[in-house]
């Protein structure tokens, strides 16, 4: 019995660009039906995870801090999100998502119909392995040393 060949890194890179390329076309369009651009969707899922400070917002979505603040204050216009003080320092501000904030956000998520559907052709054992190694190749970091 043969061995199955291994997939080499930068194969797994190559089909890693071309899924990320289909999540964000779907992601890009699912935003675009609720009028927003793929920045102020992306900052709405980020926030979905939990309220951030502006700079932390900043540095998750790879922008700088005062393209966060203009994406913020186009959300904030449109009642998506609310600034609040940071208890522990009232100098930070702590962008929350409202009802309407996570309502929108999930409108998007169920609009992404191609994404949905790939992960679909997934049984539950694939998606929970899938998972899995997601999260430890990407979600945790490595302790440093």
């Amino acid at each position: 019995m043969t061995e199955a060949p291994r997939t080499d890194t930068a194969r797994l890179m190559e089909l890693l660009s071309v899924s990320l390329g289909v999540y964000y076309g779907d992601f890009t369009i699912a935003a675009a039906s609720e009028n927003l651009t793929a920045s102020q969707g992306k900052a709405l899922t980020v926030l979905r995870r939990g309220p951030a400070a502006m700079r932390a917002l900043a540095e998750t979505m790879t922008c700088d801090a005062s393209n966060m603040t203009g994406i913020i204050d186009r959300l904030e216009k449109r009642g998506l999100v609310r600034r609040e003080a940071s208890p522990s320092d009232r100098r930070v501000k702590n962008v929350i998502l409202t009802t309407e904030g996570e309502r929108v956000t999930d409108a998007i998520r169920a609009k992404m119909h191609t994404t949905r559907d790939g992960l679909d052709r997934l049984s539950d054992e694939e998606r929970d392995h899938l998972y899995v190694l997601l999260e430890r190749a990407f979600a945790t970091r490595p302790a440093c040393s």
